[in-house]
């Protein structure tokens, strides 16, 4: 992995030249991962840029920190959460927000990302979740999104679940460098959770979602000895096996003679 992370120049200089590898990470475990495995780009919980692991395991990552506009607030509260993760070290922020946040946010230098196609935190206004654009109509709205999005400052738009030739499209019109969730292969970086990435989700997996470990499975086996290491602890305990004299720490019988002793005076 590189020293440095690359810069949003180097991220537009490069598209359509280098495919860019991005994981959305949740522990510092998944990022040195990660970093050790040559993935480029990271979506990252807000606090891990904060964490001075996460620089010192992770040197050469773009980070973006990101949270849905919910979790955050109107645009004054945008501004106050963005400026102390620049400080700290994230390379762009993951703005869900209105374009108004985002524009703020350009204005005073901070790389934004934006989103189109389907937006979890929005899925009601493009009919639950399911791919965005397979219609001329929503096809149309993903392009002016992305046009808005470029208009009102943002550098990168997470392009998710729009059909593959939509996003092809889009790549030769826009100058926008586009993360593709499940938008296909004209996206500038593929971008998966390492939860999809690491099979760790039970219940429905995306379509676009490639598995490449069996976690859960792990997961559940290491439960069972979980339980079994633990059970045996209280059948030990219960049983008067624990703790056996191996691991106790005992005084000198002098001392322990002296002691009662000095208890029973104490307490006739």
């Amino acid at each position: 992995m590189a020293l440095r992370p690359p810069t949003v120049a180097d991220l537009l200089a490069n598209r359509g030249k280098h495919q860019y590898a991005m994981l959305r990470v949740e522990t510092i475990d998944e990022a040195a991962a990660a970093s050790a495995a040559g993935v480029e780009i990271f979506s990252i919980p807000p606090a891990m840029i904060h964490d001075p692991r996460f620089r010192a395991l992770a040197p050469g990552v773009f980070a973006f920190p990101g949270e849905n506009f919910y979790e955050i607030g109107d645009t004054a509260a945008f501004m106050k959460w963005a400026m102390p993760l620049f400080k700290a070290g994230a390379d762009g922020v993951y703005c869900s927000g209105s374009l108004k946040t985002v524009r703020e946010l350009a204005d005073n230098a901070i790389p934004v990302c934006g989103h189109v196609g389907l937006i979890p935190s929005k899925a009601t206004w493009t009919g639950g979740f399911k791919a965005v654009g397979k219609t001329l109509d929503s096809a149309k709205r993903v392009w002016d999104q992305c046009v808005a999005l470029a208009e009102a400052g943002a550098f990168a738009v997470e392009i998710e679940v729009v059909p593959h030739s939509i996003t092809q499209a889009i790549a030769e019109k826009t100058n926008l460098f586009l993360l593709s969730m499940g938008g296909g292969a004209a996206g500038h970086a593929q971008y998966l959770f390492s939860d999809d990435v690491l099979g760790q989700n039970s219940g429905h997996i995306p379509r676009h979602a490639k598995i490449y470990a069996d976690f859960k499975a792990e997961y559940a086996r290491l439960q069972e000895k979980r339980i079994a290491a633990m059970k045996a602890f209280a059948d030990d305990v219960h049983s008067g096996q624990y703790p056996a004299p191996q691991y106790l720490v005992d005084s000198n019988p002098d001392v322990v003679a002296a002691f009662r002793s000095w208890l029973d005076d104490q307490t006739r």
